[in-house]
């Protein structure tokens, strides 16, 4: 029987093709046209990411120093740094609890209505962050379903910086769960059979033998939750209370300055945002790498 022909994908044995030097491989293009799509995909990121946020960025240059120092550290303005970037903070980080719990118990336990919870954590992904505002101020406020049990106790979770902490909360936690569900349904029970076998309890289990191998992926979800909390405002404003120096976010501030047609000033705080933006996504960048490597891809 004649051997079938080699795929056109599978490299040709060393020196088995005419011209080719002893010891050299030659791989055929499975797909065609790379310069064309390398030229689409260049020209579609220029005009849809680069363009805008040059705009942005020669805007606020129209601003001199003084006058672009005054626009993002004014008292107003750092306030709402600090609330922003610390809410998301501390978000991130009940987050990173919060998640790692509930991918723990998706992955390693079965019980009625598991698919329901699963399906429930995307829910923050598919609903308008409008929506989640409205649904949790009418939770929390002092007149809702929680809010007029907790209101009489001193405890005001709603128009105030608790409620823009949970907001953050909602919003952000998909993010976790996502990432390290995938990665603790990758992990070898057989080695925590081994660890448990030589004596180890399961908090020595857990930090030596678990953790090391899902750190990396709770660091990439910790730093993707905190990421997208840095830039939320749809959630948010419904149920902060928007206080100047209280409870105002920066996407608020941006928005306000340019009702007031203050178009360079809102410019100079986005160029802000967009540097911390940058600055979390080569984080997050930096991580998944980390996380391949660590994995062996």
């Amino acid at each position: 029987m004649t051997a079938a022909a080699a795929p056109a994908a599978v490299p040709e044995a060393a020196g088995g093709a005419a011209g080719t030097p002893p010891g050299s491989r030659t791989f055929r293009k499975v797909l065609p046209g790379f310069n064309l799509t390398l030229g689409y995909t260049l020209v579609y990121l220029g005009l849809i990411v680069l363009i805008p946020f040059a705009a942005l960025t020669l805007k606020s240059l129209t601003l001199t120093a003084d006058q672009f120092w005054a626009a993002i550290s004014s008292p107003r303005v750092l306030a709402a740094y600090r609330l922003t970037f610390g809410a998301s903070l501390i978000a991130a980080l009940v987050n990173a609890v919060a998640g790692l719990l509930i991918a723990w118990v998706l992955v390693r336990y079965k019980f009625p209505g598991k698919r329901l919870f699963d399906a429930l954590v995307d829910l923050p992904f598919a609903l308008p962050t409008a929506v989640a505002g409205i649904s949790l101020t009418a939770l929390l406020a002092g007149n809702g379903w929680v809010g007029q049990y907790l209101e009489p106790l001193g405890i005001q979770l709603a128009f105030n910086r608790n409620g823009v902490v949970i907001a953050l909360i909602f919003i952000g936690l998909p993010f976790v769960v996502r990432t390290v569900q995938p990665v603790l349904e990758d992990t070898e029970r057989e080695l925590e059979e081994a660890a448990m076998s030589l004596g180890a309890t399961r908090w020595q289990t857990f930090s030596r033998v678990i953790f090391p191998a899902i750190a990396p992926a709770l660091l990439t979800g910790f730093a993707m939750a905190f990421a997208r909390a840095i830039g939320e405002y749809g959630s948010v404003i419904f149920i902060a209370g928007n206080m100047p120096m209280v409870s105002e976010i920066v996407p608020l501030i941006i928005i306000g300055k340019l009702e007031q047609y203050d178009i360079a000033g809102a410019t100079a705080v986005a160029v802000v945002m967009l540097v911390a933006s940058f600055v979390m996504l080569l984080v997050i960048n930096a991580l998944q790498a980390w996380q391949r490597k660590r994995s062996g891809a």
